[in-house]
């Protein structure tokens, strides 16, 4: 499957590669990281990420990480047309922290459950008031969206998604092999207290 990190300016670097340390064990995934129009791309960090052109690729997995750069994208018209685009025609798509604002604003989570960072919750959840938005989950599953809270909760969220469409074995032997404590009950997340 094609598993598609969509990368773009000032995301937050754990954001993406907690889930593709996880990703990344999965022989079925050829992981791809991408963006609209490719290139370099920096994080919120400075690292210099070189990216292939998403409209290249058939996309089955699409991941969207958050960051300080959401705060811009989802006043972006053009960059949320392209985003709705992608995740309509992706089989499954995740997002990490307030990758969700931009998910959020495409539309395609209307009536669905979703989360979000703790400390951005309000603000993530003021870009779309037909989202039924959960404070207290780690990560949520909505049909074939799922969405995590902040940071590290993407990690807990990949695994999860692992156990759905594998097995729960698949998803405890990477959390082993990466010596990471899975965080595995989605409905409870301690920085929501």
């Amino acid at each position: 499957m094609n598993t598609c990190i969509l990368l773009f300016d000032d995301f937050e670097t754990l954001d993406a590669f907690g889930p593709v340390e996880v990703f990344g064990k999965v022989d079925e995934f050829d992981l791809h990281y991408v963006s609209f129009g490719g290139g370099i791309i920096r994080d919120a960090n400075g690292v210099k990420i070189y990216t292939t052109p998403i409209e290249n690729i058939d996309v089955d997995i699409v991941l969207i990480p958050g960051g300080k750069g959401t705060r811009v994208l989802v006043n972006d018209e053009n960059f949320i047309r392209k985003l709705f685009e992608i995740c309509n025609k992706s089989r499954y798509c995740l997002s990490v922290c307030t990758g969700c604002a931009l998910l959020a604003k495409t539309g395609l989570i209307d009536g669905k459950e979703a989360t979000t960072n703790k400390k951005a919750f309000e603000w993530v959840a003021s870009q779309s008031s037909h989202v039924n938005w959960v404070k207290n989950a780690r990560w949520t599953m909505s049909g074939k969206f799922y969405t995590s809270s902040g940071v590290s909760a993407g990690i807990d969220m990949a695994l999860g998604f692992i156990a759905d469409i594998f097995d729960i074995h698949k998803a405890t032997q990477i959390a082993k092999h990466i010596e990471y404590v899975w965080n595995t009950d989605k409905t409870s997340d301690t920085f929501s207290l």
